[in-house]
């Protein structure tokens, strides 16, 4: 019997896409044949969803679960924004959400081996993939934990275009987490308060605010004071708590909790695609490359 190295996995999982414990399998099962794993592979129709890597998968949905004091945000993403209305994918997205809560994985390989119903999650995916006709991807996902004396709030954006995950402290009062929630939703705020944000960020954009404070003729004891002024203004739009709220403008987030005697501990916020390169199709080159085959 011939030896099935990490390395022969890998090469099969380059070539077919699929999880590393089928390529390994396959291999066993054919004697480390590699060209015979493929042909295996296909043949039971696993490697149908490999065709489709070269997709770039910028669409999706994002959901949030909680179970218990433990609570889970995910992203799963599909080729286009026209699955996200396919019923079987958005089961997909809040399975996957419920059993991240559940079992608390410790990285995406985790994640992918979690089993269901059916299988795994890397098999579902797999015969979502299938089953949707495009490239379905779990992205990313978040678990977060909570003391008693907290609370979650869960939002959902068009659905789960945006997902915030909130956690508050001193209130129960997960409607107030949830306000909180659709604030963040809302505003994208990157940091709950001023003292999260990195010393080389605020020296950056000193320097910019000083550069064009120079470039508006100011005298330099002037230029002092208005850099101090506006990256105070910059801390403050950046950061959740000095936000007005947007259910009550008058009141910063800060205060708005204040009045539920509250306070903010974290946040979590997915955008469906942020950070993806999408693609653009050039649909001349599209249809000159089939015409030459």
């Amino acid at each position: 019997m011939a030896q099935v190295t990490a390395k022969l996995v890998k090469e099969l999982r380059d070539m077919t896409g699929v999880g590393m414990m089928d390529a390994k399998r396959a291999l066993v099962e054919v004697d480390g044949d590699i060209d015979k794993a493929v042909d295996l592979l296909r043949e039971k129709g696993m490697a149908k969803a490999a065709k489709k890597n070269d997709r770039i998968a910028a669409e999706g949905l994002a959901s949030v679960a909680v179970d218990g004091n433990v609570a889970a945000i995910v992203e799963v993403n599909s080729e286009t924004d026209f699955v996200s209305k396919n019923e079987k994918f958005q089961e997909l997205v809040k399975e996957i959400a419920e059993l991240v809560a559940k079992n608390k994985p410790a990285d995406l390989e985790a994640a992918m081996a979690m089993p269901t119903a059916k299988g795994t999650v890397e098999t579902d995916l797999i015969e979502a993939t299938q089953v949707i006709g495009e490239k379905i991807s779990f992205r990313r996902f978040e678990v977060v934990e909570k003391g008693d004396n907290q609370a979650f709030g869960g939002y959902l954006h068009m659905g789960g275009r945006i997902a915030v995950l909130t956690v508050i402290d001193g209130s129960t009062d997960s409607d107030v987490a949830k306000d909180v929630a659709m604030h963040v939703a809302a505003i994208n705020p990157r940091y709950v308060n001023e003292t999260q944000i990195p010393q080389e960020e605020l020296d950056h954009e000193k320097s910019v605010l000083t550069e064009q404070a120079l470039n508006e003729g100011k005298p330099a004891n002037i230029v002092e004071k208005m850099v101090v002024g506006r990256l105070n203004k910059f801390k403050a739009e950046i950061s959740l708590v000095d936000q007005p709220f947007v259910k009550d403008p008058d009141l910063t987030v800060e205060k708005y909790l204040a009045t539920k005697g509250a306070t903010v501990e974290s946040f979590v916020r997915f955008e469906v695609g942020e950070g993806i390169e999408k693609r653009e199709d050039n649909f001349v080159e599209e249809v000159m490359s089939q015409v030459k085959k």
